[in-house]
Parts: C-alpha cells; sequence; structure tokens
C-alpha cells in the first residue's frame, strides 16, 4: 500500500509555519509584511488546497505559494505607486537637465523605431509589469516566443542607446 501524503490540517500547517515565516521574512522588508505574508499564503492554502498537484510536497508547494504572493504584491504595490504618482498634487521642483531630456527623447525614437510586435511586447511586460505567461495569452503567442522577442527588442534598444551621437560636421576657421 502507498504512503498516504500528510493531509492538509491543522497540525501539518502549524509545523511548517515556522518555516514559512522565516522564509517570509528574508523576503519582506519587516517582520509585520512577513506575518502578511505567512497569512495569505495559509488562507490561499486552505482555499485552494485542491489544486496542489502533489500532496506529498506540501511543503514545496506552500513555499511556492508564498513566493507568488510575494511577487503579487510587489507588483500592485509598484502599479500603485505609478498610479499615485500620475494623480499626486505635489509638483517637481526641479527640471530636467537637457541631458535627461536628450536621453528620454532618444529612448522614446529608439522605442518607436521597434517592430510593433516588440514594442507591444516592451509594454505589456517593463510597463504594465504582466508576467511573460500573461502577455503570451495576452497577445495569443507561445511564452518561448515572448521570451525571444523580449531578448531581441531589449537588445536594439541597448544597440541604439550605446550608438555615439554623430560628430559635428563644422570645420574651424582661422
Amino acid at each position: 500500500m502507498p504512503a498516504r501524503p500528510p493531509p492538509l490540517d491543522d497540525e501539518t500547517l502549524h509545523a511548517l509555519i515556522p518555516r514559512l515565516r522565516r522564509f517570509a521574512r528574508s523576503l519582506a522588508s519587516d517582520a509585520a509584511a512577513a506575518d502578511d505574508l505567512v497569512q495569505a499564503t495559509l488562507e490561499r492554502a486552505l482555499t485552494r488546497g485542491a489544486d496542489m498537484r502533489d500532496p506529498s510536497a506540501l511543503q514545496a508547494w506552500l513555499f511556492s505559494v508564498l513566493y507568488r504572493v510575494f511577487v503579487d504584491e510587489h507588483r500592485r504595490a509598484a502599479r500603485w505607486k505609478r498610479i499615485a504618482r500620475l494623480f499626486s498634487a505635489e509638483d517637481d521642483t526641479t527640471s530636467p537637465t537637457p541631458e535627461q531630456v536628450f536621453d528620454a527623447r532618444s529612448s522614446l525614437a529608439g522605442f518607436a523605431r521597434l517592430a510593433p510586435e516588440q514594442r507591444a511586447l516592451l509594454m505589456l511586460v517593463s510597463v504594465e509589469g504582466l508576467a511573460y505567461r500573461e502577455a503570451a495569452d495576452a497577445l495569443g503567442i507561445p511564452v518561448g516566443t515572448v521570451m525571444s522577442r523580449l531578448s531581441r527588442a531589449r537588445q536594439a534598444l541597448r544597440a541604439m542607446q550605446e550608438e555615439t551621437p554623430p560628430t559635428s560636421t563644422l570645420k574651424a576657421l582661422r
């Protein structure tokens, strides 16, 4: 008779809480945030425990759930910061330097020169924060295609930024 996998009960989960807290504290900035991660992980474990593929790998599954919760929260916080900056009433008292303006315009010009497929992927992944799988689903293409197009797009942008600006063709007169 095969060994029975550990049940998803209070005793089993309680035994894993110290390990989950230790992992959460290594990811989160403070103890309260780590405890929130553990709580969200346990809540998902109790509500979605039936989704577990291999019940004998409960600890690994809980660690992966905790990490996914952490990543999701981090992405959500970054999106909210960007949105809050759009609606903030604070005026930036420092204006950009001419070099910063030039760099920004050069980057936007380089972005505009990319193929539409590459621009779409860069927007979805880099700006909107979608995961590769989500971007692949949104565009109806395989994940491998997403990864290769992103790699080529980033390489092309780096190459455009590393190009040296044209030197002046003016001659000095005596």
